[in-house]
């Protein structure tokens, strides 16, 4: 059975409506390959495709939309061969197509219900409506496994309001609907019941209109009727606003982290925030701060193209490969950092990363 599948439907106006689903739940329809390979020509395809009106972007089963990339095959690539053409490859495959969506030509839908991570993160903000439902839990947790937000996170990150973006990339905070909607990370907020309403709806329209308005007023609708759903939902992120601009506004990582660290709380939300910057790696934190920072102006070109250079230059490196290990791989969530803390870390070892392996005329995605 193939990892993701493509539905033409025929709508009641004599158009076609376009679906994707990633079809692969055991691994929560963890990106991988296959799906990047196949998603892309698919698009286009379609994209020259008069009669598509429309793209859903979705996945099968309920647990998740998207949990991020196969890491585990990641750590594969890292670890079992001394050539990395492979593992780069996907990379520049992989954040070419998050930038193909993010500029197609026709209106992309993203139904976000579940776990929405990582890489899952990359293809949903790229949709140009954003669907979460009561069941959504979006998340960027790379500073886990030694990573950093990827993906365009560069971008999207960067355009959420006040200081929201570091936060969340830092801590890798878990967000659900309320907030999701609050910060702009999804446009409308969507009972999971109403699905096959949505694709009901977008299949019976004559699509005589221009097809943007058609699916804002159909999901606008949608979420009008939705709305004692989320009634009762938390919303901790707007709750926190105040809390979260105060402990992100120092100039440094480290003064960021420790001051978060030295609050005394009793509030569950915030001990969570600090468990993560007590165990997550140090390494990631020092390049999430300068990752935003450098790319706060950046085109969305230049946010993939630098993105690219900083993973593959990362993936070279033993924290992510130390960081996979203790999550996934022997799961004993004792990672053995190169850093025991984020005071420890050398800036110049920090720099590294921040050298492009390609000239300006042989990087990969120079041709976006």
């Amino acid at each position: 059975m193939s990892c993701v599948t493509f539905i033409e439907h025929n709508t009641q106006g004599g158009n076609i409506l376009g679906e994707i689903r990633l079809n692969a739940e055991k691994s929560l329809n963890a990106l991988n390959w296959e799906m990047v390979q196949r998603i892309r020509p698919q698009l286009e395809a379609w994209q020259n495709d008069e009669r598509i009106c429309a793209v859903l972007l979705g996945s099968e089963g309920e647990k998740a939309f998207c949990a991020g990339g196969d890491i585990v095959k990641l750590y594969e690539a890292i670890n079992k061969t001394d050539d990395k053409s492979g593992m780069d490859a996907f990379f520049h495959h992989e954040y070419a197509l998050d930038y193909y969506l993010h500029t197609y030509s026709k209106p992309l839908i993203g139904w976000g219900k579940g776990i929405v991570m990582g890489g899952g993160m990359g293809l949903f903000n790229a949709c140009h409506f954003r669907v979460v439902t009561e069941t959504s839990h979006l998340a960027m947790p790379e500073v886990n496994i030694g990573l950093y937000p990827d993906v365009g996170a560069s971008w999207f990150l960067n355009h959420l309001p006040k200081r929201n973006g570091l936060f969340l990339g830092l801590t890798a905070c878990a967000i659900h609907a309320n907030d999701a909607i609050f910060l702009g990370l999804a446009d409308r907020a969507i009972a999971n019941s109403m699905r096959y309403e949505l694709l009901d709806r977008l299949l019976s329209e004559s699509w005589d209109k221009p097809a943007m308005e058609v699916i804002d007023s159909i999901l606008r609708q949608l979420e009008t009727s939705s709305k004692t759903v989320f009634s009762q939902l938390p919303h901790p992120i707007q709750d926190h606003q105040d809390w979260i601009n105060d402990a992100m506004a120092k100039d440094n990582v480290v003064d960021i982290v420790n001051g978060v660290l030295a609050i005394n709380s009793e509030d569950t939300w915030v001990t969570k925030i600090q468990h993560t910057l007590k165990y997550g790696s140090p390494v990631s934190m020092h390049i999430i701060k300068r990752q935003l920072d450098r790319c706060r102006h950046a085109s969305l070109k230049e946010v993939f193209q630098t993105e690219l250079d900083l993973t593959v230059k990362i993936s070279r490196q033993r924290e992510l490969s130390e960081g996979i290990r203790a999550l996934l791989i022997d799961k004993d969530r004792q990672p053995q950092w190169t850093y025991s803390n984020v005071e420890q870390v050398d800036t110049h070892f920090i720099d590294g990363f921040f050298e492009s392996p390609w000239t300006e005329n042989t990087h990969p995605l120079r041709d976006l």
